[in-house]
């Protein structure tokens, strides 16, 4: 793939944190013509100066087949006017964190062209939010739709005495991510566009994308609700004593992989994913299929994603590549985040299907009290997704082939 193919491709990447400038940048140092957006009420910060800056990407890198592209990407437009960055454009990445889906959403749709593509990343269930919005909107327009289970590396903003650097470390790039289309009928071309998106040039030129059966297979392959949420909520005190009675140790540094995982630990997070893998089994969907053994290291089941089959980092050995990628507060994504929409949607389709999940329901238990908010009631909920009136054979009927059965 040469650069003047990637060129002939626009991408607008809507969100200005950290994966949607590394994606943003990494598009655009790969050949594509890129345009940057995000919402006005936060783009006075995240975009200020980006036109002139443009975004360096640095960092690490690493990755089974030491795939690796930094540099300062100038962009060909930085703007808060969503009409304007979606236009004509052919392929459009939804970069933001779940919170923010339904208001990004409800503002791309009205301004969709027959023939986009667009690819949320990750995903975590925003395919059936976005889905969603466009049939209670705009039912007619024509558009592929689909997402990740996790963005093509983690990335992080740098700051500097507390200032915005305009860089981001990349520590990883991922070789293989699992994705789909909703419905799957788009799959293939889902799939294909990645071709044509510079992002995902570690992965094309990797292992490969795979996949997914539905997205709801790419919903539960999401590895964070999986790792984060056990991790943060079991090393709390690990997290809040580090660098402030550990002696000689600076909270900067911290991370759970580093510094919480155990083999107590890792036997929660593996309890954490059987429940996963029932809730997929009962539904008729799959999941992202780890040995049990992968468990049990510092890389956990994040390992593979960048250096395939067999990664692992023993406990008594210290993962480098990790260090100071925190959490640092629990009231951090790894709980805010990761429990009310990942956690939470788990809990919803248990109860729905009649699976018990006594380990993810202990997890939105804890990390209720612990932040002080009661996850139970302010979870996201599969009526929200449009799904929750959908019998077993309904909901695969729309996520296989579209066909959608309104609420009676």
């Amino acid at each position: 793939m040469t650069k003047q193919h990637l060129a002939d491709y626009t991408i607008a990447v809507l969100g200005a944190g950290a994966v949607g400038r590394s994606v943003a940048a990494d598009c655009k140092l790969a050949g594509n013509q890129v345009r940057l957006f995000d919402l006005p009420e936060f783009a006075g910060e995240s975009l200020k100066d980006l036109d002139k800056t443009g975004i360096e990407i640095q960092g690490f890198e690493l990755g089974k087949y030491n795939f690796k592209r930094n540099g300062i990407a100038k962009f060909d437009l930085v703007s808060d006017d969503l009409a304007e960055v979606v236009a004509g454009v052919q392929i459009i990445l939804v970069a933001v964190p779940s919170v923010g889906h339904q208001t990004f959403f409800e503002r791309l749709v009205p301004l969709l062209e027959d023939g986009q593509i667009i690819h949320i990343i990750p995903d975590n269930f925003g395919s059936l939010r976005l889905r969603k919005v466009l049939r209670e909107t705009r039912p007619d327009v024509d558009v592929i739709v689909g997402g990740w289970s996790s963005a093509p590396y983690g990335t992080r903003i740098v700051k500097e005495a507390g200032i915005d650097t305009k860089r981001v470390f990349l520590r990883y790039r991922a070789v293989s991510l699992r994705g789909a289309s909703l419905p799957s009928t788009d799959q293939e071309a889902f799939l294909k566009s990645t071709e044509h998106i510079g992002c995902f040039d570690s992965v094309t030129f990797g292992d490969g994308p795979v996949g997914g059966k539905t997205v709801l297979d790419v919903g539960f392959s999401n590895v964070n609700p999986t790792l984060h949420c056990p991790g943060t909520i079991l090393g709390a005190a690990v997290m809040e004593n580090y660098g402030r009675v550990f002696g000689g140790n600076d909270k900067s540094d911290f991370s759970i992989y580093s510094h919480v995982y155990t083999e107590s630990v890792s036997a929660v997070q593996y309890s954490f994913y059987q429940e996963e893998i029932e809730l997929a089994k009962k539904i008729g969907v799959d999941i992202a299929r780890y040995p049990k053994e992968t468990f049990y290291s510092r890389s956990n089941i994040l390992g593979p994603e960048y250096m395939g089959d067999g990664a692992s980092a023993p406990f008594d050995e210290q993962f480098p590549m990790a260090f100071g990628t925190g959490p640092f507060s629990i009231q951090d994504r790894y709980v805010t985040e990761d429990i009310p929409v990942g956690c939470h949607i788990y809990h919803e389709l248990g109860q729905k299907f009649g699976v018990k999940t006594p380990v993810i329901d202990s997890i939105i238990t804890l990390g209720s009290a612990m932040v002080g908010i009661d996850f139970d009631q302010t979870g996201v909920t599969l009526k929200e997704l449009g799904i929750g009136h959908l019998d077993r054979a309904e909901l695969l009927d729309y996520l296989e082939n579209g066909n959608y059965k309104e609420e009676a």
